[in-house]
């Protein structure tokens, strides 16, 4: 049993705050990424869009694609609508041997807008849910069938943000859905990381692993900023540099047997935490906790 490390390139291109990554280009993202030792990235907007561009692309810097971020629409759009609307990032993930899509509602999500408190997102009640997991598993059957997963994100300023969101989510649908694992995302939502966790084991498909900076998301909330908001004053960082204990992350992954990816995802401020820099510490923590857990690294790297 091993894991992969990889890593999102929002440090680098941060595609909801380009202004904020204006100095930096996707090409010095995946030549910095190898050289700290990642072995995939997970898909960012401006790479080549068509597959077998991407896979070149990739495969020129002996990186995999470790996944990559769907906006889902399945509130407002029926299942058949939907599938229609996924279709050819599906196609493209699977023919490129991504370990999953990552999918997340953004009809209703207030996290791209910076006029909006993260507080005033979107809040359903349980059953209601409950009631889209069950549409959710619709869709995640369908991905199945093509031969991907459907790992859904739970994030700040959507409707699924908290335990509770997650939990009611996860009891309304059908294990075809899997749960992307978000450390930095659970905890700014006030859950309780280990235990969602070991709540949800079983239904852990992808993680990442995100720090948080407390005292920046304590004023983030007590101030009413946005979700951007958040992320310009540094609200996340990489493991190893906020509150998070990835050690009994890590340690729970290893007695759950996960064998997927764990990817740093850490957008910030480039100015105040140099990509390189920033994610070196997280590679480097990522494997110190990974050899205190006896959980093995799979350093392969895809080839032409």
């Amino acid at each position: 049993m091993s894991v992969k490390i990889g890593i999102s390139p929002i440090s680098w291109q941060n595609d909801d705050l380009p202004d904020l990554t204006a100095a930096y280009t996707m090409e010095q993202a995946l030549r910095e990424a190898r050289e700290i030792g990642y072995t995939g990235v997970e898909r960012g907007r401006r790479m080549p869009s068509d597959t077998e561009g991407l896979r070149t692309y990739l495969t020129a810097n002996g990186l995999a694609l470790c996944g990559g971020w769907c906006s889902g629409n399945l509130l407002v759009n029926d299942v058949k609508t939907e599938i229609e609307a996924v279709r050819g990032q599906v196609d493209q993930f699977v023919a490129l041997g991504a370990p999953c899509i990552v999918y997340a509602e953004c009809s209703n999500t207030v996290q791209g807008n910076i006029a909006v408190p993260v507080n005033n997102r979107p809040k359903f009640s349980a059953p209601d849910v409950k009631a889209y997991g069950a549409k959710l598993s619709e869709l995640a059957k369908w991905m199945a069938d093509q031969g991907m997963s459907l790992a859904y994100h739970h994030h700040m300023g959507s409707f699924i943000e908290s335990e509770d969101d997650v939990n009611a989510l996860m009891e309304g649908s059908t294990p075809e859905v899997k749960l992307l694992f978000d450390t930095g995302h659970l905890l700014f939502g006030g859950a309780d990381v280990m235990r969602v966790l070991n709540t949800w084991a079983d239904r852990v498909h992808h993680v990442h692993f995100k720090d948080i900076r407390p005292d920046v998301v304590k004023d983030v909330r007590a101030n009413n900023r946005s979700f951007l908001d958040a992320v310009i004053a540094g609200a996340f960082t990489v493991p190893g540099d906020g509150c998070i204990d990835f050690q009994a992350v890590t340690d729970t992954l290893k007695a759950m047997t996960y064998k997927g990816w764990i990817v740093v995802e850490a957008e910030q401020d480039p100015a105040k935490a140099p990509p390189y820099e920033y994610s070196k510490l997280g590679y480097d923590h990522i494997v110190q906790v990974c050899k205190s857990a006896g959980l093995d690294i799979d350093h392969s790297r895809p080839t032409a």
